[in-house]
């Protein structure tokens, strides 16, 4: 079973047209309700890739009954912590004719000293069935900035290794625990190490850097087209998958973090786990649906991935 925990949960609303015309009335092709939040997209994803797991988290108001209904519909198992507030609403405006997406968040709940308690406690007590623990995404109000460096530090009482995907503070305060891969994109790597520059190797140069100097076994940096950056214990890779036709790419990174750890899981090495993974992140984006991707089509671009030594 792969533990994810998702602090700012969210719930997807994906609208489809051909081009947004700031001023103008457009009319959407479809509007589709999908799973938000970086732990819960993983557990999207881990399910289409026919795996079990459990999800954690924050959820409140209606909207946070729609989300529960989702992860159902999934089969996801799920512990959540409900808050008082509502559940954000994320507006994921995807434009058919320029394969562009846009994100308007609205803003979520508030979490009380008693309910981030509440949710440690169910991470603690379920931590020791996990082969692997995805956590991530933004912290809502309330809730402490070394809250993953304290979540890191259960799972490895427990023995579990853990992927913790977020930029900023949380991630900064998150380095001494060393979690086994730190995972961001590489807007949220350069803003989080103050860095600025967008040439991939310079952004590699500097991952090294941050890696040594906070012992982390894995820095893993997604680059959009560039591919998929990872600093290793096993060595430094770079992958990549071919360009897509893209209709949705919301979720995509959360794709690699979980084909990441269930390929991880199984023995696999760095070189084919980012084989996987940049596959379902490339099969996620010919979907509608946030972090929707579907087995077969993963399978199929898997062997058109390129990962070189760096």
């Amino acid at each position: 079973m792969f533990l994810t925990v998702t602090p700012n949960s969210a719930l997807d609303r994906v609208v489809l047209i051909d081009r947004f015309t700031p001023g103008s009335v457009m009319r959407a092709a479809r509007v589709v309700e999908s799973v938000g939040g970086k732990g819960l997209d993983a557990s999207v994803v881990l399910r289409h890739l026919g795996q079990e797991t459990c999800a954690l988290g924050f959820v409140a108001g209606e909207t946070g009954k729609i989300l529960v209904r989702l992860l159902d519909r999934y089969g996801i198992r799920h512990d959540l912590d409900w808050v008082n507030g509502e559940t954000r609403t994320a507006n994921v405006i995807v434009e058919a004719a320029s394969q562009r997406h846009s994100h308007l968040i609205a803003p979520g709940y508030r979490v009380e000293p008693a309910d981030w308690q509440s949710l440690l406690n169910r991470f603690s007590c379920r931590v020791a069935e996990a082969k692997w623990v995805i956590a991530g995404g933004s912290l809502p109000d309330g809730l402490p900035l070394d809250f993953y460096r304290t979540m890191i530090e259960t799972a490895h009482r427990a023995g579990v290794p853990v992927l913790i995907d977020c930029p900023g503070e949380p991630a900064r305060n998150a380095l001494p625990a060393s979690p086994e891969i730190m995972k961001m994109n590489d807007s949220e790597f350069q803003a989080t190490f103050g860095i600025e520059t967008p040439d991939l190797d310079l952004i590699r140069e500097a991952g090294a850097d941050v890696r040594h100097a906070n012992n982390l076994p894995a820095l893993v940096v997604t680059c959009g087209k560039q591919g998929i950056l990872a600093l290793t214990t096993e060595g430094n890779f770079l992958a990549t998958a071919p360009e897509q036709q893209a209709v949705n790419a919301a979720g995509a990174g959360d794709a690699v973090s979980a084909g990441l750890v269930w390929r991880l899981s199984l023995g696999d090495g760095w070189q084919r786990a980012l084989c996987w993974a940049a596959a379902a992140g490339a099969a996620t984006v010919l979907t509608e649906g946030t972090a929707d991707c579907e087995l077969a089509q993963v399978e199929g671009i898997y062997p058109q991935v390129s990962v070189s030594r760096l």
